[in-house]
């Protein structure tokens, strides 16, 4: 692995722990008031973009952070839908 490749799971651990407080939040409290489903949505499909790319590109750290990202949108979407019904 050389030192590119290290500052780039490095940025993809940041970026991706950066997200994980907000799952963990939703999952804990059940408020999804102050999620927006469009951008849910809008954001899933970057970051499915973002995935595809890393997985053509070859990318371990792109596909390391955008598989945990792309799981972590979901359940914000599902919480979304499930809870904002209430």
């Amino acid at each position: 692995m050389n030192h590119i490749e290290i500052i780039g799971f490095i940025a993809a651990f940041l970026t991706t722990a950066a997200f994980l407080p907000q799952v963990y939040k939703t999952w804990k409290t059940k408020d999804v008031s102050s999620l927006s489903l469009p951008m849910l949505f809008i954001f899933f499909i970057g970051i499915l973009m973002w995935l595809i790319y890393g997985f053509l590109k070859n990318s371990p750290p792109m596909i390391f952070a955008n598989s945990i990202t792309i799981v972590s949108v979901f359940l914000l979407v599902y919480f979304k839908i499930k809870y904002g019904k209430k």
